[in-house]
């Protein structure tokens, strides 16, 4: 739990970061070894002090074992991996962007500042790989991989995000039955609540048909993932809070719908460029269809 709200704290702070510079001409790059520094020490600092953290407070009451491998694969209808490679691929965002303020060329921004989620959260699974609670997960690390390369191989091949990663969330009733694996709070439970998690590619339309004259250049399509039913990783148990559990189904979601690239809404307010950057990294609530592994079909008039 702790583990993924500093996640998510990490994020936002290089969202504010890098957003809050002066916006970057990246095609008349200025290396500016002072920047670099400020970049580098600052998230080199900011890496020690949580991994400090996590070693001293997280760590310290559970069971050190040595390093060991686990398969948690089919855990939570996988949408801890989509979650970790949401992570990565946002990380690695935030770290381009930095990299592009400091003027190092385009492909040293990509490759430094795409991979920084990637290298943090590698430290995170291994330290996991020392305790029996976790343990190293090999399909953590594919997810971690996969969420930084969705972004590196962006770059690389288009110089932009046609496909970006993008993560919505809305309340549901499970928390209550068990709070303490999904979350007493709010805000617990938009990170440990896996049944309200969404997460959605969103593909920017004028991107792949830049010829057509009607389409706005921030119109996108997105496809989502989701899974409900779940109190436990596997299995749902009998029993929570307040005595016998209800008995739910456990279902995938597929979903389809209309979203707002906001990264291509243009204008010239630094505020607005931030706002907008943040934004980018959510889904936007429009209309949408539900495709069930049940074999249902829902229309939601505006789904989170």
């Amino acid at each position: 739990m702790l583990k993924k709200i500093i996640f998510i704290l990490i994020a936002v702070f290089f969202a504010v970061y890098a957003k809050s510079q002066s916006p970057v001409d990246t095609s008349a790059r200025e290396y500016k070894p002072v920047r670099l520094g400020i970049v580098g020490g600052g998230a080199g600092l900011f890496y020690a002090g949580i991994m400090t953290g996590l070693t001293t407070v997280w760590y310290e009451d559970n069971n050190y074992v040595g390093f060991h491998l686990t398969n948690d694969n089919d855990g939570w209808m996988q949408i801890d991996k989509f979650g970790h490679a949401y992570t990565t691929y946002l990380m690695g965002r935030m770290g381009k962007s930095a990299m592009d303020w400091t003027g190092v060329s385009r492909k040293k921004a990509i490759w430094w500042g795409g991979s920084y989620g990637f290298l943090f959260m590698t430290t995170i699974e291994v330290i996991d790989g020392h305790y029996s609670e976790w343990g190293f997960s090999m399909g953590d690390m594919l997810a971690n991989a996969a969420g930084s390369m969705l972004f590196i191989g962006q770059e690389l091949a288009f110089d932009k995000q046609i496909l970006t990663y993008k993560f919505s969330y809305h309340h549901t009733e499970y928390a209550q039955y068990k709070p303490g694996s999904l979350g007493t709070t709010d805000l617990e439970r938009v990170i440990a609540d896996y049944n309200g998690q969404t997460f959605w590619l969103s593909l920017n339309l004028k991107d792949v048909m830049p010829r057509n004259k009607y389409l706005p250049s921030w119109l996108s399509v997105a496809g989502g993932y989701g899974a409900n039913g779940m109190l436990g990783a596997t299995t749902n148990p009998k029993y929570g809070v307040g005595g016998e559990i209800p008995h739910f189904d456990r279902y995938r979601s597929y979903y389809l719908s209309l979203d707002i690239d906001f990264d291509k809404i243009k204008t010239r307010s630094k505020f607005l460029k931030s706002t907008f950057f943040f934004l980018n990294m959510l889904k936007f609530p429009l209309p949408t269809v539900e495709f069930t592994s049940q074999g249902n079909t829902i229309f939601h008039p505006f789904y989170f």
